[in-house]
């Protein structure tokens, strides 16, 4: 039996990975995704963009509090025997590793490679004089309006310097002999590469007269027009430099009036968090680096020196070009039979449970079955949660046109969902509008659990239909990460999305549901009773196995219950995308445990928790990683997948797949380095991505609809 004294004798410095670290490995992946020889060349710079984006995001949120630690003084080391001070040296060391592999990939392979296919990041002095002339005027026009110039002097204070923001960092000299600081900023309203044939009205080629896609950095022309902005003055130097700042702020939710405002302030305060982060081109002289660390209020190991560009997160835009053989061969979600039938969506959900997988799936059933909710007169009142929406929502017009139709509609905005509140807030006070029911959540918890409930009238009375799934309902993320989502009719289950409605929307302490798990009040403790089942099964009857796939294991007391099952025999195979603090394959504590992580063209996003159970298989797709967040500050829910037929389909095609998968997979070694699973001679070579891309796989009614591959 699996007790506190049983998880603690785990409690070891040498049996946990530092999670900060771990992450840091996660993105050392994707860096990997753009090293592969075989990743196409405009996929190359798409991962590039996503490293450069994670990366910010990491020191605005967890370096930065690695930071305050620091400050604060905190020597305690945690789990894993890392003080704070720790973690920082390692991180900078792991990071000016990876800049410099990005550095030389960029230079010697992405830079030549896009110019052999006639796609050029041209220097302002390898443009034509035609061209020149003509961005001299685009300059004029478009962007020497937006410049503002801001000197640094004794009659004028340093400048705000925005979050990751681009700017240049000038030394200039008067006719008096007089030198001077200026900073000038890089407008972020306009592209950061410019196409040149767009500006100058035709065609650009190559220097063989071929037609060629080319561009400018837009900070390179501005650098080379500089002079426009400082009539009579001579700029001795012109240097690029970018900052990150501390955006994690710490909201007192308990002393708050109106949540809502409290988020907008914050939004506010979170522009003048301290800085974090100094990147610097590799050009800027020590004397201008001092002077920016000086009055950014940052120490000398805050700076990064970068060769090449700065901020490459922005050459995203470079994926957009329409040359589709420079990129992972084209995919369409694939729309289930079942909703070509020409019946409404509730006829088709009576008839049993449905399962999607996004983005192999098509998400227009779950738009559909809002939009269906808001027009059908029998729809009596929708209830939703929204985590992540995006821009131009469907999912939320839909929501104000059943409110306009004067549907009872409940939707509960989290406006804590880091970096996307504002847009939250714009939604939830558009709802609001409408006069739809908006609650902003609960004091000290976020909610992350995905769920809808409709409630409908019928001829035998009110029935209520409810979806339920692992990922935001973001029709644009649907295409990106791969998620699963189910609808179902399941009474039990329906009433515990009820009640957790009401637990959200009103006053509730419940404590016990039918078949939901639910954060902060059971999922931990539920899932800690099924590692034990498991192993008891295996003592009394010879087999035990647990197969978790997920974003993030981390919780101290889960990876101790995991460790005991490897201990009395159970098999558990993990396949953890991003940050796992597990040590597996470790002698006397993890023998009967591996590790795997899978990162390819789609984002793995969907958590999925198998238990063996002597056969009687269970599954629980949830909203929740393991990580102390998710279970101890937010709402989140697991649900059982009690379909038989949706239960094997879910585990040969995802879970058996990934276990499979020989291509974009990673195996987890006990010294916490990540390893290639390459295929031996012997085997058959698959990608879990590429198969699903192929097989869309589901269950309709008792039916496989698609046969599996084994």
């Amino acid at each position: 039996m699996i007790t506190k004294e049983t998880l603690s004798k785990y409690y070891k410095p040498e049996n946990f990975f530092n999670r900060e670290i771990s992450w840091l490995d996660f993105n050392k992946r994707v860096l990997e995704e753009a090293l592969s020889p075989d990743q196409p060349l405009l996929d190359k710079i798409k991962f590039i963009s996503i490293f450069y984006s994670n990366l910010d995001e990491f020191y605005m949120i967890r370096v930065s509090g690695i930071k305050e630690q620091i400050r604060a003084k905190v020597i305690e080391p945690k789990i894993d025997g890392h003080t704070p001070y720790q973690e920082l040296q390692i991180i900078e060391r792991e990071v000016q590793n990876m800049f410099n592999q990005i550095h030389e990939l960029w230079t010697n392979e992405i830079i030549p490679n896009l110019k052999k296919n006639d796609i050029i990041i041209a220097d302002i002095d390898e443009l034509t004089d035609e061209e020149r002339d003509h961005l001299t005027q685009y300059f004029h026009k478009e962007i020497y309006p937006v410049l503002t110039p801001l000197a640094f002097d004794p009659g004028r204070p340093f400048p705000y310097i925005s979050n990751l923001s681009l700017s240049f960092a000038l030394l200039v000299k008067k006719k008096t002999g007089e030198k001077s600081f200026a900073r000038v900023k890089i407008p972020d309203i306009l592209p950061r590469l410019l196409r040149v044939e767009k500006i100058i009205g035709k065609k650009s080629t190559n220097e063989n007269g071929e037609y060629c896609a080319k561009f400018v950095w837009i900070d390179d022309l501005i650098k080379s027009n500089l002079p426009i902005l400082f009539p009579g003055i001579e700029i001795i130097h012109a240097h690029r430099f970018r900052i990150t700042r501390n955006t994690d702020l710490e909201i007192q939710e308990d002393e708050a009036d109106d949540l809502l405002e409290l988020i907008e302030e914050n939004i506010q305060r979170r522009r003048f968090g301290s800085v974090v982060r100094l990147e610097v081109e590799k050009e800027m002289p020590q004397f201008m680096i001092d002077t920016l660390t000086e009055n950014l209020e940052i120490k000398a190991s805050d700076v990064h020196v970068i060769e090449g560009p700065l901020g490459l997160s922005d050459i995203l835009m470079l994926y957009s070009l329409p040359l589709h053989d420079l990129k992972e061969k084209q995919f369409h979600p694939y729309n289930q039979q079942i909703f070509e039938e020409d019946e409404n969506i509730f006829s088709i959900i009576r008839k049993g449970d449905i399962f999607l997988h996004h983005p192999y799936d098509s998400f227009s059933p779950v738009i559909d079955f809002i939009k269906q909710a808001s027009q059908d007169p029998d729809v009596l009142a929708i209830k939703q949660t929204l985590y992540r929406v995006g821009p131009n929502s469907p999912i939320v017009r839909y929501l104000i046109e059943a409110a306009e139709r004067r549907k009872q509609v409940a939707v509960l905005v989290e406006l804590k969902a880091r970096f996307d509140e504002e847009n939250n807030i714009f939604w939830a006070r558009e709802l609001e509008k409408a006069g739809v029911h908006v609650v902003y959540g609960l004091v000290g918890l976020k909610t992350h659990a995905k769920m809808t409930l409709v409630v409908r009238k019928e001829i035998d009375g009110v029935k209520r239909y409810v979806h339920l799934g692992t990922g935001n309902y973001n029709a644009s993320t649907a295409k990106l990460y791969t998620d699963l989502g189910l609808f179902t009719t399941d009474e039990e289950i329906c009433s515990d999305v009820s009640e957790i409605f009401n637990y959200l929307t009103g006053y509730s302490e419940q404590k016990k549901f039918r078949k939901l798990f639910v954060a902060p009040i059971n999922l931990r403790k539920k899932m800690i009773n099924l590692i034990d089942r498991e192993i008891q099964n295996k003592m009394r009857y010879g087999k035990g196995q647990l197969i978790f796939k997920l974003n993030s294991l981390v919780d101290p007391a889960l990876i101790a219950a995991l460790y005991e099952a490897s201990q009395k025999g159970v098999k558990v195979d993990l396949i953890v995308r991003g940050i796992c603090c597990l040590v597996p394959q470790k002698l006397g504590v993890s023998e009967n445990i591996k590790v795997r992580s899978i990162v390819g063209r789609f984002l793995e996003h969907s958590r999925i928790y198998y238990f063996y159970n002597s056969g009687n298989e269970e599954m629980y797709l949830s909203s929740a990683d393991l990580m102390q967040r998710n279970l101890d500050r937010r709402i989140e829910i697991a649900f059982p997948i009690e379909n038989k037929d949706i239960l094997k389909t879910i585990f040969k095609s995802v879970l058996k797949n990934s276990l499979k998968d020989n291509v974009n997979s990673r195996i987890l070694l006990p010294n916490g380095n990540y390893v290639f699973n390459h295929p031996v001679y012997t085997q058959k070579i698959i990608s879990v991505q590429d198969w699903l891309m192929e097989h869309n796989v589901h269950t309709t009614d008792k039916k496989i609809i698609r046969k599996i591959v084994h």
